[in-house]
């Protein structure tokens, strides 16, 4: 499975407008890591709703793809209106992306 994180807008939006998605390959994960990410992205799936309503001022954006045996998945979710399972896992993906 091969994980891709894009951050959108937010007060940094200058800053991030030329940086890549980051991408994480299970592969390169132990075993138990992939095992806890992939439960996060079904947890984390197109049928878990968004919570919040509205929009802020400089609000980020996310967007994760997933792609799985030849299937892609996008999950796009705010500051405004993420769910805590979506949450869960951009927590999960940033704690990665930050060790590296």
């Amino acid at each position: 499975m091969k994980v891709t994180l894009a951050r959108h807008g937010g007060q940094a939006a200058a800053l991030r407008l030329r940086l890549p998605p980051e991408v994480l390959d299970t592969d390169a994960l132990p075993e138990g890591a992939a095992a806890e990410l992939a439960r996060l992205v079904a947890a984390a799936g197109p049928a878990a709703g968004a919570e919040g309503t509205g929009r802020a001022r400089d609000a980020m954006s996310y967007t994760i793809t997933v792609e799985d045996d030849g299937r892609s998945t996008v999950l796009t979710q705010s500051d405004t209106t993420m769910s805590r399972e979506f949450a869960a896992l951009l927590r999960w993906l940033e704690r990665h992306f930050a060790r590296r």
